[in-house]
C-alpha cells in the first residue's frame, strides 16, 4: 500500500482551544517552539511549557512541508524542534525529541510544575515508565490505528496486546492521591502518555471494535481484578484530562478526524506512520 507522499489538507493552525493559546504566545521570543498542533510528540512539549510557566514563542508549520530554513535548525524535519536562547558567542542551539526537550525544561527551568522527581531512584523509574510508555503504548497505538486487513496480523491480536501493555501501565499507578501515575503528583510519565489516551477516541472511530477498553457500565460484570484496573485507568484518565494545562493544547475534536484518517487506512507519510508501516522502531 503506497502512502501519500504530502498530507497537503492539514489545517494550518490550531482551533479552539489550542488555537487561543498559540496567539497567547506568538509574540517573538529567543525560547521558541516549532510545533504542529495536531501531532501528540508536539503536545508532550507545549503541556510541559505550560507547566513550568515559561514564556516562549509558538510557531506552527507543517513538518509535511519542511522549508530550508526550519530543515537548518532540525536537520531530521521532526517536531517538535525547540529553539534556545542563544549560547556563548551567539552559538545557535537547537533541541529535539520529545522526551528529550520535556527534561530539559523540566532541569532547566525552576518555575512551575516539577516533572521528574529529585529522588535518584524515583527519577530513574519515571525514566523506566516513559520508556514504557514510548516502546510499548505509543508504538502499540500506531500499529493498532494503521493495521488494514492486508497486515500479516489480526486487528484483535494487536488490539489484544496493546490492552495488554495498557493493564501493565495501569498496574503500576499510584493508588491513593488525586489519580496521577506517581504518589508525587503530576509528572513526566503522565504528559508522556496523555496525549495518544486523550486520541483513543480515534480508534474508536475508525477500526472495528475499537480500542476495547470497557465502558463503566460494564465493568460491573468483570472479575474484581479486572474491574479495579479499569477503574483505576478511569480516575487517572479523568485527572490527566481535566488538568488545564492540557485543556488548553487540544483543537477542535473534529479536526483530528481528517488528520488521522490517513493513519487508518494507513496512508500517511510521516516519519512515525512510515516506520510503523515497515515495522521499524519508532524515530
Amino acid at each position: 500500500m503506497a502512502p501519500q507522499q504530502v498530507d497537503t489538507t492539514i489545517s494550518p493552525s490550531a482551533t479552539g482551544p489550542a488555537l487561543a493559546l498559540a496567539k497567547q504566545h506568538s509574540a517573538d521570543h529567543p525560547l521558541k517552539l516549532y510545533a504542529g498542533w495536531f501531532c501528540p510528540f508536539v503536545q508532550r512539549a507545549w503541556i510541559t511549557l505550560q507547566e513550568k510557566e515559561i514564556d516562549y514563542r509558538y510557531i506552527e508549520i507543517n513538518p509535511y512541508h519542511k522549508s530550508p530554513e526550519f530543515l537548518a535548525l532540525n536537520p531530521r524535519g521532526l517536531i517538535p524542534t525547540l529553539v534556545l536562547p542563544p549560547g556563548e558567542e551567539g552559538k545557535q542551539r537547537v533541541l529535539y525529541e520529545s522526551v528529550i526537550v520535556c527534561e530539559y525544561l523540566d532541569e532547566q527551568y525552576n518555575s512551575g510544575t516539577k516533572l521528574l522527581p529529585w529522588d535518584p531512584y524515583e527519577r530513574a523509574r519515571a525514566r523506566l515508565w516513559v520508556n514504557f510508555v514510548e516502546k510499548k503504548l505509543v508504538a502499540g497505538w500506531y500499529r493498532l490505528m494503521q493495521h488494514t486487513p492486508d497486515k500479516p496480523y489480526s486487528l484483535e491480536g494487536v488490539r489484544k496486546e496493546f490492552l495488554e501493555n495498557l493493564k501493565t501501565f495501569v498496574r503500576e499507578m499510584d493508588e491513593e492521591g488525586e489519580g496521577w501515575f506517581s504518589e508525587g503528583g503530576f509528572g513526566l510519565v503522565d504528559v508522556s502518555f496523555l496525549p495518544w489516551a486523550g486520541r483513543l477516541w480515534l480508534i474508536d472511530h475508525y477500526k472495528e471494535g475499537g480500542v476495547g477498553i470497557p465502558k463503566r457500565e460494564e465493568r460491573q460484570g468483570l472479575e474484581e481484578g479486572e474491574r479495579k484496573v479499569w477503574e483505576r485507568w478511569a480516575r487517572w484518565y479523568e485527572a490527566v484530562m481535566g488538568r488545564e494545562t492540557v485543556r488548553g493544547t487540544w483543537s477542535e475534536r473534529e479536526e483530528y478526524i481528517g488528520v488521522y484518517k490517513r493513519y487508518a487506512e494507513d496512508q500517511t507519510g510521516s516519519e512515525v506512520g512510515k516506520a510503523t508501516r515497515e515495522g521499524r522502531a519508532l524515530p
